[in-house]
């Protein structure tokens, strides 16, 4: 009988060893996401749940915007505002 519980014992021990996890991922990468895209889209969702008046306080601040610009020979080119996410980089 201890040998049995000592077998059972080794089986366990060496599944649990050799079996390795795999590689962790986050969630909004298995979505096929940005980070950027989750950050907004899990902000947006806090924001629409929110109750008033703390609701419309937050949605005055969805938005956002930069200015980008060009640099030649230590120059700064035009200033142009951005204000989408799909227009950023471009």
């Amino acid at each position: 009988q201890q040998q049995q519980q000592q077998q059972q014992q080794q089986q366990t021990t060496t599944t649990t060893t050799t079996t390795m996890p795999p590689q962790p991922i986050t969630y909004w990468r298995m979505a096929g996401m940005t980070y950027v895209q989750y950050v907004t889209s899990a902000a947006r969702s806090v924001r629409s749940a929110l109750k008033e008046p703390a609701k419309s306080k937050a949605m005055r601040n969805e938005g956002f915007s930069y200015n980008v610009s060009s640099w030649e020979a230590g120059e700064q080119g035009v200033k142009t505002r951005v204000t989408d996410l799909g227009a950023a980089g471009k």
